[in-house]
């Protein structure tokens, strides 16, 4: 019988960063929405980053026409994944001058 290797998923810590992180730049930055720069919600900005971050992007055809982007599941992020994830925050806020709410830490 062939085992798996489970991975621990993304720990408290880890999610309790994030939110702020992404509430940072909601409040601090526009981006373009349906060719209007507007202030995103920080759930918006968790489907634009995680996409970028996986490098995938899902399109299901939107009930009345039109599309509609499928964002990733940060909740199924290894602790590792996660990490990762928050180094793109990080690096994605300081191209666009975020200015952080906390300070920096590791989170395990």
């Amino acid at each position: 019988m062939k085992t798996t290797e489970v991975t621990s998923l993304r720990s408290l810590a880890q999610n309790s960063k994030m939110w702020p992180m992404l509430t940072d730049i909601a409040n601090q930055l526009q981006w373009p929405v349906n060719g209007v720069m507007v202030h995103m919600s920080p759930d918006d900005w968790k489907h634009v980053l995680s996409a970028g971050f996986k490098k995938e992007q899902r399109v299901a055809a939107g009930m009345d026409g039109g599309y509609v982007i499928l964002g990733q599941r940060t909740s199924k992020f290894s602790k590792e994944e996660m990490s990762e994830f928050i180094e793109l925050i990080y690096a994605f806020g300081a191209q666009h001058g975020i200015t952080w709410s906390e300070p920096a830490e590791v989170c395990p």
